[in-house]
């Protein structure tokens, strides 16, 4: 899907769940709707449920669904249902910060270190090349900061064996920067591109060192009550999904489902907790390239990829298409949920998209239905 190498994921491969099959499709003006390929994944078994929600240039406004929300119920996909986005919430994130830096509170040249707690910037600074990291590279994933993701007792813990003991456990962000902290960084700050979620951790403790509020109550004062976006949260330590909502599902080998709905998000913290639906997910992204929520100079740093030569901006990245076309937006991934969201560089024509599942969907299929969507 991206242009770069494959982003490191809140997520395990999973192989195939068993499910029953059902579909729908409406639209909001009428007109054809072609099958979509999450359709396909649904019937060869590969998730339990899919949905998707799009929205183009004229207003014509499409949801279909696949599957089920709920193997054991049979229940189908809701399009209000709320489901953990992942790493779509560094999207948010970074919308934050650029309103910060518009205001002037931070720039985001500044070292990272003069805007964090005094006992993390110690950490940071004691590190090799900490004190030279800055927000920009945060931002941009340029930081060369190890990915506490990476860490392979918490990946073991979270993703692996130890999911079933650790799913409840709960994780501060000092303590995983710490763990990211403990390994030697990928490269030096600025000189390369690579994805790590210990940069969008560290830009909540910046939100809230800047503003005095946690990342959380900014993003809700700043973008969730604007927007009006009712089922987008941050839970914090919560471990169940606010109402309504579908399960989630994982698996260790063909046929073996297991549900991971219930599980402490703090292991995701600023890189990836935030909960959502696929209507808000649209009216946020909307509203971000449409010029809602950054002044014009922001939002265009945030779309600028030359620091990753190309790969990434400032929490979105483009996914240029075989009719020469650009897109922008951000996927989600962790146990049990994939989201997708991109958007035309203005936010008139959208689409949004998930699974009930934690497996990456197929190269092929994300690529049909973004073709379908917006060169067809």
């Amino acid at each position: 899907m991206p242009t770069c190498s494959a982003f490191p994921r809140l997520t395990a491969t999973m192989a195939a769940l068993c499910c029953a099959v059902t579909a729908s499709v409406t639209t909001g003006r009428g007109g054809v709707v072609a099958r979509s390929p999450l359709q396909d994944l649904v019937s060869q078994r590969t998730v339990p449920g899919a949905a998707e929600l799009s929205q183009d240039a004229h207003g014509v406004v499409r949801f279909g669904t696949a599957g089920v929300a709920d193997v054991r119920t049979g229940r189908g996909i809701r399009l209000t249902d709320r489901f953990r986005a992942g790493s779509v919430t560094k999207t948010v994130i970074a919308t934050v910060t650029l309103q910060l830096a518009a205001e002037r509170r931070l720039n985001v040249d500044d070292p990272v270190i003069g805007h964090l707690p005094p006992a993390t910037a110690n950490a940071l600074a004691g590190a090799r090349y900490g004190r030279y990291v800055t927000v920009r590279q945060l931002l941009t994933h340029t930081s060369g900061l190890f990915s506490y993701t990476d860490d392979r007792g918490f990946h073991r813990d979270f993703f692996g064996r130890g999911f079933a003991a650790h799913r409840f456990v709960s994780h501060s962000p000092d303590t995983l920067v710490r763990t990211a902290l403990a390994h030697p960084p990928y490269a030096p700050p600025g000189t390369r591109y690579r994805y790590s979620n210990t940069d969008y951790l560290l830009l909540g403790m910046v939100i809230r060192q800047v503003t005095g509020r946690s990342y959380a109550a900014e993003a809700r004062r700043r973008v969730i009550a604007p927007l009006r976006l009712s089922g987008t949260s941050f839970p914090g330590t919560r471990a169940t999904l606010p109402s309504p909502h579908g399960r989630a599902y994982s698996a260790s080998g063909p046929g073996t489902a297991h549900d991971v709905t219930e599980l402490n998000p703090s292991a995701a913290g600023a890189a990836g907790e935030m909960v959502s639906t696929l209507p808000d997910l649209n009216r946020f992204f909307q509203a971000l390239l449409g010029g809602a929520l950054l002044p014009p100079s922001q939002l265009r740093a945030m779309l600028d990829t030359r620091a990753t030569g190309g790969c990434y901006g400032m929490g979105v990245f483009p996914v240029r298409l075989p009719c020469r076309r650009t897109v922008w937006g951000h996927n989600g991934e962790i146990n049990g949920s994939y989201v997708q969201t991109l958007a035309t560089a203005d936010g008139r024509h959208l689409v949004s998209y998930r699974v009930n599942s934690d497996s990456r969907l197929p190269q092929k299929t994300e690529a049909r239905l973004l073709r379908q969507e917006f060169c067809d």
